[in-house]
Order: structure tokens, then C-alpha cells, then sequence
């Protein structure tokens, strides 16, 4: 069993918020993929079970509100017996920009405290898929941008990384971190993407071997091989001269 987490405040008056976004990408991968059972209450939040790829996922909600979702991803992971490498939590970034996305495992909590209380309950092990929403530019407005709805041009970008997410989202729960990463860049950043497979296929061609230098013509003469001589010209004159020709 996997299981992926979307970290996020229960309750409609905070469906729409930046904090949500965790949220947001695990309710559209649930929507995107059919084999998922309807959301039930479980676990101190809501779970919902399947199949994304080759592996048997639980999907999981905290409804424990954010600074406590250790709770509930700690009773699922018990429950289960699951590793912490088996763990995909998927939350809102501050210092990415919107749009922008960055996998990562282990590692502290940058502040983020639904992180700290997983780490508190589970460990730093799990793995990370961080969801920009850009930063206010100022630590005091902070709390009143998490907690405040995506604008409507947030749209733009928001729908296409939510959408995409949960096109891959097999390959994050079969582990495949680095191939999730270039499918979702190579759909959202195609020029991006693009550019740093030519680099990479650049740096993985070996150097082309220099071929040995030719002999001379006057060498290959003297051991009897056949030479290509030149028609005319100072060199075929002299040729000429020291081969006999005529």
C-alpha cells in the first residue's frame, strides 16, 4: 500500500484557499482516476482507496486541520504498515514560484507547519512534492495569503499542474520521482523541457574518436598499397618522377 497525502484545512470556507492546494492536486487525482472508492471519513481525515499504475494507493485528506495533519497520516501509516519512503505528501510552497514544483525527500519543514507535525509523527523521511504559490513579499502578510482564495488568473496555471499531476500521478506512486518530475516539467515548461534533454543527450555522446591520419601517398606507395594519386599539380608531378609513371 502507498499512500498520498494532500495537506489542506477542512470545510468549504477554506476549500479555495492557497493553503489547499495539497488538497486541491489529491481531489483531482481521485476525480481523474475511476477505480477510486467514494471519500469516507477514516484515519482522522478522509481516505479514499485504489490503484494508480502497478501499485494499491490509499489516498488521504487530514481533517485534522493543517498544524496537527501528523495525526492522521501517522494512524493511516500504523494502520498499514507503511514505510516513510511509501509517502507522498503533496502541500503548498512559499518559495516557489506559482505554477513551479519541486520533489524532494526528507529534509526539514521549512517553516511549514503541517510538515512539522508529520515530522513530529512519522519522522523527515516521507517524501515531498512541493506546489509553488509564490510568496506576498513580506513575512507579515504571510498568513492572510495562505489563508486567501487563488485568484481568478491563478486559473491559468493552477488547472493545467492539478490536471497533469494527476495524468503522472502513477509514477509517484510507484516511486518514480525523477520520471514524474520530467513528465509533469515537459508538460507545463515544454521548452524548458526540451532544452535540458539536448544537454543531457549532449553530455551522454562520448567524444568523437579521431580517426587515424592517412598515410602519404608516397608511403603507401612503398608498401605496395594503392594509392589515390592526385591528377595534377605540383604533387602529381613528382609522383610521377619517383613512381615511374609516365
Amino acid at each position: 500500500m502507498k499512500l498520498i497525502v494532500g495537506l489542506g484545512n477542512p470545510g468549504a470556507k477554506y476549500a479555495g484557499h492557497r493553503h489547499n492546494i495539497g488538497f486541491m492536486a489529491v481531489d483531482e487525482i481521485h476525480r481523474r482516476h475511476s477505480g477510486f472508492q467514494p471519500w469516507r471519513a477514516r484515519f482522522q481525515g478522509q481516505v479514499s482507496e485504489g490503484r494508480l499504475g502497478s501499485e494499491k494507493v490509499l489516498l488521504l485528506k487530514p481533517s485534522t486541520y493543517m498544524n496537527e495533519s501528523g495525526r492522521a497520516v501517522g494512524e493511516a501509516m500504523r494502520f498499514y504498515k507503511i514505510e516513510p519512503e511509501d509517502i507522498v505528501v503533496l502541500y503548498d510552497e512559499l518559495d516557489l514560484p506559482p505554477a513551479k514544483f519541486r520533489m524532494k525527500k526528507g529534509g526539514g519543514h521549512g517553516g511549514h507547519n503541517g510538515l512539522r507535525s508529520l515530522t513530529a509523527h512519522i519522522g523527515a523521511d516521507y517524501r515531498r512534492l512541493r506546489l509553488g504559490i509564490g510568496h506576498p513579499g513580506d513575512k507579515k502578510l504571510v498568513s492572510n495569503y495562505v489563508l486567501g482564495d487563488f485568484a481568478k488568473a491563478d486559473r491559468d496555471w493552477l488547472e493545467p499542474l492539478l490536471s497533469n499531476i494527476a495524468d503522472q500521478a502513477a509514477l509517484l506512486a510507484e516511486g518514480k520521482d525523477s520520471q514524474f518530475a520530467n513528465k509533469l516539467t515537459l508538460a507545463l515548461e515544454p521548452e524548458k523541457a526540451q532544452r535540458k534533454d539536448k544537454t543531457r543527450k549532449s553530455s551522454d555522446t562520448p567524444a568523437k574518436t579521431q580517426k587515424p591520419k592517412g598515410q602519404s601517398h608516397i608511403r603507401q606507395a612503398r608498401q605496395g598499397k594503392p594509392a589515390e594519386l592526385p591528377k595534377s599539380g605540383p604533387m602529381a608531378e613528382m609522383l610521377k618522377k619517383l613512381l615511374g609513371g609516365s
